[in-house]
């Protein structure tokens, strides 16, 4: 166990690790494990293109890095909106909604820096991974 190489179990921050999505000014980088997926996302403060959605088979959590998120969850057609700022943690729980964000960017980059857990996996986004 000494002699093996585990180098492929280590990802270092590098800002060419992040992709454009189909989304303008959305970057994301997603690293895979076996029942949990991290997909870090780095987005331009005011950036559009966020909608009320839920994942019927995947559990979400979210962690704010880098300036504040503004969004819904709950029931799909809730107005209330809640405010997190970094370091703040939301719970997405399978089959709740959850979106219509607003990305407030930070002072130095004005990027929004989201880390969202699943689990299990999400598919669609192992394919993006390759």
């Amino acid at each position: 166990m000494l002699n093996q190489d585990f180098s492929n179990l280590l990802f270092f921050f590098d800002n060419e690790s992040f992709e454009e999505t189909d989304r303008s000014g959305f970057r994301r980088r997603v690293i895979d494990g076996e029942q949990t997926q991290l997909c870090f996302w780095r987005i331009e403060g005011g950036a559009k293109g966020s909608y009320m959605h839920k994942h019927d088979s995947h559990e979400q959590l979210g962690i704010i890095f880098r300036g504040a998120l503004d969004f819904r969850i709950g029931e799909e057609d809730t107005q209330e909106r809640s405010y997190l700022n970094t370091g703040d943690v939301y719970v997405a729980p399978k089959g709740v909604w959850h979106g219509d964000s607003i990305f407030i960017g930070d002072e130095e980059l004005d990027e929004c820096w989201i880390l969202d857990i699943f689990s299990p996996p999400r598919d669609d986004l192992r394919k993006n991974n390759e």
